[in-house]
């Protein structure tokens, strides 16, 4: 018989087809990722939320290896922090004046330690749970998700920023947000994105247990909104925030310092009368500690009109030990007693401080690059009382991280947040704060005031919901009144160890089901 011979130009190649399907399959990852951050403010595409992390997951049951599973998650990281952080570069090049290659070098690196999260998750997933079953898209892919989002935001100093729950502050969801905080939010959304995987690839029975996960949170949500968790604490008080608006590139020249100082001055006047005036984060162009006249006189003024203060202000230390210098991000507080700090706990790194060696930060004073450090606030530090509130501070990005304002919340009837969004201007990122301030109000189920240099300035309900905002980017004095409230939320009573508990137990028994539901042989 006689041999027939093929050109191996005709011949299909296997591995092509392979490699294809690969190449798509880490598109469709990176695409996943970056349309996640469009659940996000203020876009506030919030099915996302759902729809992103469950096409991740249906892309891990088509993989084969764990080291496939692990490119699939670094590329859906890759897409989530570069869409959702690029703001970076505003505060690092552009106000920050470093060189180009070091601001791409520190978004770089940001990136890249994020999406190695999503790796080791993408690798867990693959390497120790079965491909198919109830157990793997309810419990063991949704908990392993959350133990990452969990870790991430506090190992290593964390970054939990682009945390899923922040995304349904505006949804039924947020109902849950005083039983269980932002992560039980997030794990909700996560057993709905596995559920949605589930409806594609399970047995008709399994379908119907995957209907009714997907659905049954979000009425359960809407009733818990209705819940009076805490309750009023005294007559309702005045307030008023000042937002100066002053441009960052402004802020710190000499030549505008006395017309800043003037201009704050000229917007606390439109406010005396207040029971209580926020100012924003570092308001003054200046280290508190050498405008004693300028602040004796503001503390006067507000005296004779029946008001206190709380001012953002930056200062040192000037009772430490000589040839020692202690520099504090703080808010002073200005009432009937004597004067009182709450100093930034949670810096931040690169910004406020520098982990760096000794060589390194002698470098960057000769390339003129900052190089100082703030001091980091003690751990326990009570709440300020002034103008009739107690109130739990927090300043900049420090309410991003709830467990570390837990303790102060319980004490306080009202919480503060000053900051200074300006650092990344008209970008996403001041949207996406906003979002995060409004969920420590909702655990907590307490007012919450928010003062930002130049937006967003606003006065938030004890549900989460904003209840006034300034216009963003001009000088403007928001007042409002607010009703104090106090007492226990479930969340302020035991933080998020129940939730990343459960996660645990879960994710553990999910992975003893792999002995009964065995992957295919790996080829």
């Amino acid at each position: 018989m006689r041999a027939i011979r093929l050109n191996p130009a005709t011949v299909p190649d296997p591995g092509s087809s392979s490699r294809h399907a690969g190449a798509l399959s880490s598109l469709a990852a990176l695409l996943a990722g970056a349309l996640l951050t469009l659940a996000f403010a203020p876009y506030d595409l919030w099915p996302l939320a759902v729809l992103c992390p469950a096409a991740l997951m249906a892309l891990w049951t088509r993989a084969r290896q764990p080291r496939e599973g692990a490119w699939l998650g670094f590329c859906f990281g890759l897409g989530l922090f570069s869409a959702g952080t690029w703001w970076l570069y505003i505060s690092i090049r552009v106000f920050g004046q470093a060189p180009l290659w070091v601001a791409l070098l520190v978004m770089g690196a940001l990136v890249l330690i994020m999406a190695g999260w999503y790796a080791l998750l993408g690798f867990a997933v693959l390497r120790l749970l079965p491909v198919r079953g109830p157990w793997t898209f309810l419990a063991g892919m949704p908990a392993m998700w959350l133990l990452v989002e969990w870790c991430r935001g506090w190992f290593l100093s964390g970054f939990p920023w682009l945390s899923l729950g922040y995304s349904q502050i505006d949804t039924w969801l947020a109902g849950f947000a005083p039983v269980g905080g932002v992560y039980l939010l997030s794990a909700l959304l996560l057993v709905a994105a596995g559920a949605l995987v589930m409806l594609w690839r399970g047995t008709g029975r399994e379908r119907l247990v995957a209907l009714a996960v997907l659905l049954l949170p979000w009425p359960t949500g809407l009733a818990l909104r209705g819940v009076e968790w805490t309750r009023p604490d005294a007559a309702p008080r005045t307030v008023a925030i000042v937002q100066g608006a002053i441009s960052q590139d402004m802020k710190w020249l000499e030549s505008n310092r006395q017309q800043i100082l003037d201009e704050y001055a000229r917007l606390h006047r439109e406010a005396l009368g207040a029971q209580l005036i926020v100012w924003p984060e570092s308001a003054l162009p200046d280290l508190a500690n050498l405008l004693p006249r300028y602040i004796g006189g503001i503390w006067s003024a507000s005296e004779e009109a029946g008001s206190a203060v709380l001012m953002g202000v930056t200062r040192f230390d000037d009772e430490a030990p000589p040839g020692v210098e202690h520099y504090y991000n703080s808010v002073l507080a200005l009432g009937e007693g004597e004067p009182a700090f709450y100093d930034k706990r949670h810096l931040v790194p690169f910004g406020e401080y520098f982990p760096v060696p000794a060589p390194v930060r002698n470098w960057l004073r000769l390339m003129s690059l900052p190089n100082s450090d703030f001091t980091a606030g003690r751990d326990e530090q009570p709440p300020l009382a002034v103008g009739g509130f107690t109130a739990a501070a927090s300043i900049c990005y420090e309410d991003a991280y709830p467990a570390a304002l837990r303790r102060a919340s319980r004490a306080a009837n009202l919480l503060v947040n000053v900051t200074n969004d300006a650092w990344f201007g008209r970008s996403s990122a001041r949207y996406q704060h906003l979002q995060i301030t409004r969920m420590r109000a909702a655990e907590a189920r307490r007012p919450l005031l928010r003062a930002a240099n130049d937006g967003v300035s606003a006065v938030i309900g004890a549900d989460g919901r904003i209840q006034a905002s300034a216009p963003e980017f001009a000088p403007a004095v928001l007042r409002r009144e607010v009703q104090a409230r106090s007492g226990d939320t479930p969340y302020l009573v035991a933080g998020n160890w129940p939730i990343i508990c459960l996660a645990v137990l879960l994710a553990a028994f999910a992975v003893r089901r792999r002995r009964k539901l065995p992957r295919p042989p790996l080829v």
